[in-house]
């Protein structure tokens, strides 16, 4: 891995967003997100009930996930304010043969084109910084807006997935250089 891009939290900016690494300081966002409904009902509960839970979330998942693969979850702020608007990055789980993109949002940051923007650049940064041409996607059926977002960026519906995060099959969705 690049030791630059080891050091630089700020890892991906767009126009009005900044990606940079989660830290164990960002703990009381981890704890708001991860326990807002939506994300409770689209991705699951986490288990995160206390800001020592979201400190070891964040140790086990992103923190570890950047030093075993160099990328991860990262936190999305405004660039305007440095409100914390939501996590986007990649995966790279155990149930899945290509990496994934994951992201989630406050309901308060929905529909003003975040989402997308956000994984629009984790996918050109997923193929400039480690030369992947294949990047998947996952969600419940009735997570219409991120299937949106998905489509829109060119993803394509290519089965399911089972995860060991949620009991049903999730669809999966696939997207190439």
């Amino acid at each position: 891995m690049d030791d630059q891009r080891s050091l630089d939290p700020a890892v991906i900016e767009t126009d009005r967003l900044r990606l940079r690494r989660f830290t164990l300081d960002d703990a009381p966002f981890v704890l708001a997100l991860v326990n807002d409904p939506s994300f409770k009902q689209f991705i699951g509960d986490k288990g995160v009930r206390t800001e020592d839970d979201a400190r070891a979330y964040l140790q086990s998942g992103p923190l570890a996930s950047y030093a075993q693969f160099g990328f991860g979850l990262f936190l999305v702020e405004r660039k305007s304010d440095g409100a914390h608007v939501g996590m986007c990055g990649l995966l790279k789980r155990p149930t899945l043969e290509d990496v994934d993109v994951g992201y989630a949002f406050l309901p308060a940051f929905w529909h003003q084109g975040y989402a997308r923007e956000a994984v629009a650049a984790t996918l050109a940064y997923g193929t400039r910084a480690f030369g992947l041409t294949r990047i998947v996607a996952i969600t419940t059926p009735e997570n219409a807006a991120s299937i949106r977002v998905l489509i829109d960026l060119g993803f394509v519906l290519k089965g399911l997935a089972q995860t060991g995060d949620k009991a049903e099959a999730l669809q999966l969705y696939g997207w190439q250089v």
